[in-house]
């Protein structure tokens, strides 16, 4: 199931997603440019390691920065180009409406905020690993999350592959993005290097703080959301 685009209009242009879209194409066309080895020490050097952040040391290649630096400068570097395409398609068909609820000012500190909150979440979980995490999953797993709050009825136009079997079908946010997180939940009993305790903690971040960050209009009744 590959969302392809929801039919859920918006008031605001969303500047900030056009933004972290750029920025992180940009920062992935830097990583290229320095080549496999330079990549590598790059990686090595602003990921996030769990094992330096609960042990207080730093591992070779060594930064010449706060290892807090790492936390935000993590969030826009990719393992790969499918790594890219797949988190920037997912950030442009829900986070233009997230920050359409949100406003600006608001989204940006929300988007950082819940990227934080995932990768402590997976360094609290994997507190001995080695391995570095990079990529704005995430961040935009709390968009996410925000969104299946927000507009869980929404219609998302979703890819179905089905071996030789290809179609578009219409279903509700709820459905796709239920999917997903139980697809993540899954996920972390196997043996892959995919970093699924950040997806589930910032999924379940941005579930939890999108009601502090709306603007005025955007407001819940009870458990509603609704628009004033």
């Amino acid at each position: 199931m590959i969302p392809i685009k929801d039919d859920n209009p918006t008031e605001l242009t969303p500047y900030v997603t056009l933004a972290l879209i750029t920025v992180n194409v940009l920062v992935f066309i830097y990583q290229l440019s320095l080549g496999p080895r330079g990549n590598q020490a790059l990686v090595l050097r602003m990921g996030i390691i769990p094992y330096e952040f609960t042990h207080a040391v730093d591992i070779p290649p060594y930064a010449s920065h706060p290892l807090v630096f790492n936390l935000f400068a993590a969030m826009f570097m990719h393992g790969g180009i499918l790594h890219l395409l797949g988190n920037m398609l997912y950030l442009w068909i829900f986070g233009n409406n997230v920050e359409d609820a949100m406003g600006h000012i608001r989204f940006i500190i929300f988007y950082l905020l819940t990227g934080v909150m995932a990768s402590a979440v997976h360094i609290v979980l994997m507190p001995n690993a080695t391995m570095p995490m990079i990529g704005a999953s995430g961040a935009i797993s709390g968009v996410l999350g925000a969104y299946f709050v927000l507009y869980p009825w929404a219609r998302v136009h979703t890819l179905i592959i089905l071996i030789f079997f290809v179609t578009v079908i219409q279903v509700p946010a709820m459905v796709i993005l239920g999917f997903w997180f139980v697809f993540q939940l899954l996920s972390v009993f196997s043996k892959s290097n995919v970093a699924w305790f950040a997806h589930i903690g910032g999924f379940l971040s941005g579930m939890a703080l999108v009601r502090f960050f709306l603007r005025r209009k955007f407001r819940f009744h009870g458990s509603v959301f609704r628009k004033a």
